[in-house]
Parts: C-alpha cells; structure tokens; sequence
C-alpha cells in the first residue's frame, strides 16, 4: 500500500518482469504527479505520454542496459556535493554506486560520504573509493539510492528477501529522498 512510503518517495523502477510498453506508461502517469520524479522522458520534460511509450517502444535495450541508465540518472540527478548518501544492494545500484565513484573521482563530486546497505556494496565502494559512514554517525541521510525486484502494474514495489533487506529499510528510513 502507498501508505508505507513516505510523500518524498521516488519511484522509478525497470523491473525484469515488466514489458517496455508498461514501464513507459508507468514513468508517464508517474512524472505527472508532484512528488515524484521519473527517469523517463515524461510530461513536463519536454515530452509527451504518447514519445515516452514510441520511445520505448522502438528502443530495444538489454536489462542491464536499462539498470545502468538508472542508476548513473539517478546519481546524475539527485547526488550533490557535500550530500550523505545511502547505497543499496543490488544490480541498479551497483551502476548507482559505480557512478557516484566515477564522480568522485573526476571531481565533479566532493565531499560526499556513504552508507552501504551491505558487504558487497561496501566493498564496492571502497575499491572506488567512495569515503564510507554509518548510521551511528550520520543518521540523517540527503538522499538513498536502491533499486526493487518487482513492480505491479499500480506501481507497489516489491524489495527482495536478500540479506541487505533490514539494512535497505534502515538506510531509507533516514533519508531525505529515496530513488528507487
């Protein structure tokens, strides 16, 4: 039910079990709303409902390719300097993690500080070298970037039974924004 999530909730998930023509309708009917943002071209971004299903429609991209597009978006677009950001477990988060290293790195990024939801994601970070926190001292988090296993077609996400999954909720319960 949507009453689980809070109004900044920010969904834009591409879920392995949705075709293309759905995850476009979705992302259009989303990006009408006023508290959530789309990573789709949608209404008020310069695009019509209808260019964002042709679009979709006509572009045949892998999974991988479309969990990369998210996840570097989501960084691109909701990651600032000097922010405290929450790092989920899983494949789009992995291209979100990879992205905000890759920022860091150039330096078009600075002063950012993590939290990883799990080992792996930890691990991942410090090999790019993503300075890392946790929530005992930083419990307030800018924004908590993750990704869902499955999305119905009212748009209720569904968070896998991994390990990371306790860990997952902590981290987005602190957050400010959470882009999923």
């Amino acid at each position: 039910s949507t009453d689980l999530y809070p109004t900044n909730f920010i969904s834009v998930v591409l879920p392995s079990t949705m075709t293309m023509k759905l995850v476009a309708t979705a992302f259009a009917a989303l990006a009408t709303q006023q508290h959530v943002a789309a990573f789709a071209p949608a209404v008020g971004r310069g695009y019509s409902a209808s260019s964002a299903l042709r679009m979709a429609e006509t572009t045949a991209l892998s999974q991988d390719e479309l969990k990369k597009m998210v996840g570097y978006k989501s960084v691109d677009d909701y990651v600032e300097s000097g922010m405290v950001v929450g790092l989920g477990t899983g494949s789009t988060a992995y291209f979100a993690v990879e992205r905000l290293g890759e920022k860091l790195k150039s330096g078009d990024l600075k002063d950012i500080v993590a939290i990883p939801t799990s080992v792996r994601t930890k691990e991942q970070a410090e090999e790019l070298g993503i300075p890392l926190v946790t929530l005992d001292t930083h419990s307030k988090l800018d924004v908590a970037i993750d990704g869902a296993d499955e999305v119905d077609p009212d748009l209720n996400l569904v968070k896998g039974g991994g390990g990371a999954l306790l860990r997952e909720k902590m981290v987005e319960v602190c957050a400010d924004k959470f882009i999923v």
